[in-house]
């Protein structure tokens, strides 16, 4: 009966995916069709082990609530089944339901409206008053990086039907944070001198809650040349134009001049990606403040080990003469952006 709804609902492919993470027949495991946080809080948290939702998250209000809810009635090793249509998948249904020039002025309309007015103050009151939060536009990132922020590993992600379904395994509680950004400027923790957390401002170049994602994504895809992560589906499209020509690193010049950067300096990192530096490297970098512009552009690294060599080479060098060490730098990295056009992706 729990398998025919499921095909039912979302088809044969969709049943055999859930079924490979847990058993839909036994009263262990919950199966719902639902929107609202109510059915899930009706849930009798003893004996728990998953929770199936039928629904698509694009639907529902508030679905950092709604994990939070669900997180909530399991326990720890849990596991958390549902889909989204992401904004991809939105757009390629979009696209081949109308004839083409009706379907791009449908999905312009229908993308500033779903994806755009709910996220500023000024018009979010008059998307939820018409829609009532239902059918919004959602990356693959923000749907995936609001499960990790609640409290999910994520164990399996699979496309089947034009909707993204996602398996996460309950690890802890959610993250407590209230306001996760989602605006233009975007604020980041990072690793400053004497291991002290900073805020970095920058550009948003990655679709909302994509920060909480950087362990996943390493742990899928690894790094490519240059030491960003392969195959980044965080990235939005805008935010590859930004990336290649440092718009999106202009705000950081709020953090020279409060003094915790300087001109040159290694990159400020993240605590998940520094913890893939060796232990001499580590201890270096917090003895001195993080850069604006990096030694990366002076030596043009390709490997990760490369980057850490440089690194290296620039902090023993600053350490006996900052002054000229960072003005060697600074025109070494000049010339390969100016006359040699270097890029980062």
């Amino acid at each position: 009966m729990d398998r025919d709804l499921i095909i039912r609902e979302l088809g044969n492919d969709a049943a055999d995916f859930i079924e490979r993470f847990t058993d839909i027949h036994t009263e262990s495991t919950h199966l719902l069709k639902t929107l609202d946080n109510f059915n899930i809080e009706a849930i009798d948290d003893k004996g728990c082990k998953a929770i199936v939702n039928l629904s698509k998250i694009n639907d529902i209000k508030s679905i950092s609530s709604f994990f939070k809810v669900t997180n909530s009635k399991l326990p720890v090793g849990g596991i958390f089944i549902g889909c989204v249509e992401t904004h991809i998948q939105r757009k390629y249904r979009l696209l081949h339901k109308f004839p083409f020039l009706i379907a791009q002025i449908y999905f312009l309309f229908d993308f500033i409206f779903k994806r755009v007015f709910p996220k500023f103050f000024m018009t979010r009151w008059l998307y939820y008053f018409i829609t009532a939060g239902r059918n919004r536009v959602i990356s693959k990132a923000e749907a995936l990086g609001k499960l990790v922020f609640c409290g999910f590993d994520i164990v399996e992600v699979a496309e089947i039907k034009n909707l993204t379904f996602f398996v996460g395994r309950k690890t802890l509680r959610p993250i407590p944070e209230k306001h996760p950004s989602f605006g233009f400027f975007f604020k980041m923790k990072r690793v400053g001198k004497n291991n002290k957390i900073i805020t970095v401002y920058k550009i948003r170049t990655m679709h909302p809650y994509a920060e909480y994602l950087q362990e996943y994504i390493y742990e899928q895809n690894k790094l490519q040349d240059g030491g960003k992560f392969k195959d980044d589906f965080r990235i939005t499209s805008w935010g590859k134009f930004f990336r290649k020509f440092w718009i999106d690193e202009l705000p950081m010049i709020v953090n020279l001049l409060k003094g915790e950067i300087k001109l040159v300096g290694v990159r400020p990192l993240s605590e998940h990606y520094l913890s893939l530096y060796t232990d001499e490297l580590k201890q270096k970098r917090v003895k001195a403040k993080p850069g604006l512009v990096p030694p990366f552009y002076a030596d043009m690294p390709v490997s990760l080990d490369d980057i850490m060599l440089s690194e290296l080479r620039y902090l023993e060098a600053y350490q006996l003469q900052p002054l000229r060490t960072d003005c060697r730098y600074f025109m070494k990295a000049f010339n390969n952006i100016v006359f040699k056009k270097a890029r980062t992706n």
